[in-house]
């Protein structure tokens, strides 16, 4: 699968490829399955082999990564503001959603700082970025950080690995399993930690 996604990107002209890592790295802070890591590594393939250069690679890839987490980060706002706190909708707690905000707005901006290097989580943390009204130049300033070092080292392991672009694949969907994982678990303890202490007042 991953060579045949080669070899489909290096047929088109220089501009399309461009134009493709925009794009995926855009749509994945959005839909999460995106395989943006990997086209983007494949860019860096591309860069190795001097299809593609690496400044517009570098650029492209980090510019949809900008744009796609802004976009998040502006549905979470408006989303807060019109639905969530309105109490229109009966399924969330509005108590639970304001001390989440409490929370990220403690250590929102670190997590932005991490949020590229966090694969899988990239959506949520974009999200509750702009839910809990983080300050939107830092925000965009650290997000804009965070993916243009995740973007060079992903560039960078295509360069290096050149056609062997399966080998990069395989070690970020085991880097990804094990964020998706740890995370999960970090989840899980802050819920049973929750109800154990609700438990306690009751």
């Amino acid at each position: 699968m991953i060579e045949e996604l080669l070899t489909r990107i290096s047929v088109l002209a220089p501009i399309w490829v461009y134009i493709l890592l925009f794009a995926f790295a855009y749509i994945e802070n959005l839909f999460p399955p995106s395989p943006s890591d990997t086209v983007i590594v494949i860019g860096g393939t591309l860069v190795g082999t001097n299809y593609l250069h690496f400044v517009p690679a570098l650029i492209f890839a980090t510019g949809g990564s900008i744009a796609g987490f802004l976009t998040a980060f502006g549905i979470g706002w408006l989303l807060d503001k019109k639905l969530i706190h309105s109490g229109k909708l009966k399924f969330l707690n509005v108590q639970a959603i304001e001390k989440a905000e409490t929370a990220f707005r403690k250590w929102g901006y670190y997590l932005i700082v991490a949020n590229r290097f966090l694969p899988g989580t990239r959506a949520v943390i974009s999200f509750f970025g702009g839910m809990s009204r983080l300050d939107v130049h830092k925000t965009m300033f650290l997000s804009s950080i965070s993916s243009l070092l995740w973007n060079i080292i992903l560039i960078y392991l295509g360069i290096v690995f050149g056609e062997n672009v399966a080998i990069v694949d395989k070690y970020l969907n085991t880097y990804s399993n094990i964020v998706v994982t740890v995370t999960i678990i970090i989840i899980l303890v802050f819920v049973i930690n929750y109800f154990i202490k609700r438990k306690k007042n009751n």
